[in-house]
């Protein structure tokens, strides 16, 4: 006689669901700031250099790439794990120099919602992107 699957083991047949839906929430979080950099490079480029950051304009390009890769990279779950790494500095960079003045709260635009993203970053840098994803499969192959 079979013994019925507990609770704790049916939801772990689910485990894959929240890496799927993280990296889609992400993606859609970074769609809006990617589009929003490209539309007007050289202006986030100004911006950039108002906040002092290094290299305005090279960082105004490697910020917008970043994020517009993380977004097509996301969606898809190929190289989770490597994209996360660039994603997680362009928040860290975003908190220190936009949000960190700002507090915590959200609607303060405080580093809330980055540090999230960071959070969410940082799991599936640590889990990848799950059995829903082109990374599995080329990870079968191997």
């Amino acid at each position: 006689m079979r013994a019925k699957p507990s609770f704790a083991q049916r939801l772990s047949s689910l485990r894959d669901l929240p890496l799927l839906l993280i990296r889609l929430v992400l993606a859609y979080g970074f769609y809006g700031p990617a589009s929003m950099k490209w539309k007007d490079i050289h202006g986030i480029g100004d911006w950039f250099m108002q906040l002092h950051i290094p290299f305005p304009y090279i960082s105004a390009y490697v910020a917008a790439v970043t994020e517009a890769l993380g977004v097509v990279l996301l969606v898809l779950g190929l190289f989770v794990r490597y994209i996360s790494i660039p994603l997680m500095i362009t928040m860290v960079v975003a908190i220190i120099t936009v949000h960190w003045a700002n507090g915590f709260e959200a609607g303060d635009n405080g580093y809330e919602i980055p540090l999230y993203y960071i959070l969410f970053l940082f799991t599936l840098f640590v889990f990848g992107s799950g059995r829903i994803g082109i990374d599995y499969f080329l990870e079968r192959k191997r």
